[in-house]
């Protein structure tokens, strides 16, 4: 596990081996106070932990000091080109700004914001995109090589350190997975700063959630990251469902997990409808404890492959078991699979309470 320095955005504690904190983005009208706060309840209600916006204009800070003290969430600024939106932005006592310096302009204005936060213990992430890297850099690499992000991410750091500031998080962001991965690993040996870790632009559906496992999950999975966001081009609470999926996947987050069966010939009823029903249900449940839950298509791999499942259950034919770590505690009809798992699973809960 890579040990980073703590950065602390509105009393949430990012790096410094705290766990992996939850990202997504509003969407909505930066402009429109009312949409916005309806969109951040929901990223609240569905366990989003840091919000970004984007700062574009004085009426979009405005909605920032609105919804400032209508959330407990730390709220994000995202600043391009213009300083003085970074400046608005913490004066109103925005959580983090999220800066490119390179696109901030002169020196002198990076100063300012730095100040800024300074004075008022706002921390800034620095966010690099593979896609606006500056010209000497892509002039230097030949392209935006995992090189050619770290460099920058690392150059417009010492930036922000020759400012006096020192309370960063670094980001470094590609819409090609094996860039961002490579990236993060140089810049995870080159600082000690906490890193947001996201694969940008990665489109929609199966191809998007699959980019966005495999870049954060391989990082992850390697002790890489403090903090993530898994851009979609779907509904805002659809980032945050995923990026649960992949912090659980992992070992990095608690929930119900479901083991299930791919199938085969083997298999006499409809595993897949059952399987698909049931995970539905149990994504209605929030649980703070690691629970796994089994439903299998034969005896081939019900309670043997699936012993070490918390409960579970097997069906052939027109009969089924349920089973508790490999045990089999009853028989049920095939028919009441779901139900009677769902059954055992609240047995179970009741148990730990």
């Amino acid at each position: 596990m890579r040990k980073s320095k703590t950065v602390t955005a509105r009393g949430l504690a990012i790096g410094g081996g705290n766990p992996v904190s939850i990202q997504s983005m509003l969407n909505a009208p930066s402009e429109d106070k009312e949409a916005c706060l309806a969109q951040l309840k929901s990223l609240e209600g569905c366990g989003c932990q840091v919000v970004r916006m984007a700062v574009n204009s004085k009426a979009a800070a405005e909605t920032l000091e609105y919804l400032l003290p209508r959330t407990s969430l730390p709220l994000v600024a995202d600043i391009h080109f213009d300083y003085r939106l970074a400046l608005l932005a913490a004066e109103v006592g925005v959580s983090k700004i999220r800066i490119n310096p390179g696109n901030i302009g002169a020196a002198e204005n990076i100063k300012k914001v730095a100040d800024a936060c300074r004075k008022r213990n706002i921390p800034i992430r620095i966010g690099i995109n593979g896609g606006s890297l500056e010209k000497r850099l892509l002039e230097k690499y030949g392209g935006p090589t995992p090189e050619a992000i770290a460099e920058s991410a690392v150059d417009n750091a010492r930036l922000l350190e020759n400012f006096d500031f020192g309370d960063i998080v670094l980001s470094v962001k590609s819409s090609n997975v094996k860039n961002m991965i490579a990236a993060n690993r140089l810049l995870a040996e080159q600082t000690v700063y906490p890193l947001h870790l996201g694969v940008t632009e990665t489109g929609t559906g199966n191809s998007a959630l699959v980019k966005s496992a495999v870049g954060i999950g391989a990082l992850l999975a390697d002790g890489i990251g403090d903090t993530i966001r898994v851009s979609l081009s779907e509904r805002v609470e659809e980032e945050v469902a995923a990026a649960k999926l992949i912090l659980q996947s992992l070992g990095l987050r608690r929930g119900i997990n479901l083991i299930s069966c791919p199938t085969c010939g083997r298999t006499s009823f409809d595993l897949i409808a059952a399987a698909k029903e049931l995970k539905a249900k149990l994504d209605l449940i929030k649980c703070d404890k690691d629970i796994n839950v089994a439903l299998m298509g034969c005896v081939v791999n019900g309670p043997g492959e699936a012993k070490e499942a918390d409960i579970g259950a097997a069906g052939a034919g027109d009969e089924a078991v349920i089973f508790r770590k490999g045990q089999v505690i009853r028989r049920i009809p095939t028919a009441r699979i779901v139900e009677e798992l769902l059954f055992e699973l609240d047995v179970l809960l009741k148990e730990d309470t």
